[in-house]
């Protein structure tokens, strides 16, 4: 499937949850439905900068594809996270820098409801996976 259908999917599933109360708890459940994260990937070396919350991505290459894993000690933190591995997980480093997604929350209205803390951790891991990808 396209990145792009994928984003459609994404945002119709959002578009389906009624109030702020029920994206959250959306948003949670993805980051609890998230695989087990490596206890040996817990380390500076994983851990992304700029985020109050601790957050720890893995990235491995497939192929020519980029599979990122993560994991956060905040439940929104790693809900966000699991947003961004359905986003960017299992794609070429040319569709993951194809992809904004800040323009996929602000269509899914995640982005004004997240507090200048958590936005600025979403920044911060949204760049990394794309600095993986040879991003910006």
């Amino acid at each position: 499937m396209s990145v792009q259908h994928d984003i459609e999917i994404l945002v119709d599933e959002f578009d389906l949850l009624g109030d702020w109360e029920q994206r959250y708890r959306y948003l949670i459940d993805m980051g609890k439905a998230l695989p087990p994260f490596p206890e040996d990937a817990r380390d500076d070396a994983h851990r992304v900068k700029g985020c109050v919350s601790q957050v720890w991505l893995v990235t491995r290459r497939d192929g020519d594809r980029l599979v990122f894993e993560a994991d956060s000690d905040a439940h929104i933190v790693r809900g966000l996270a699991a947003l961004l591995i359905r986003l960017y997980s299992g794609r070429t480093a040319e569709e993951i820098r194809s992809v904004d997604a800040r323009d996929v929350l602000a269509r899914i209205g995640l982005a004004e409801h997240l507090s200048p803390q958590r936005s600025n951790g979403l920044n911060s891991m949204i760049a990394r996976i794309q600095g993986e990808a040879g991003g910006a």
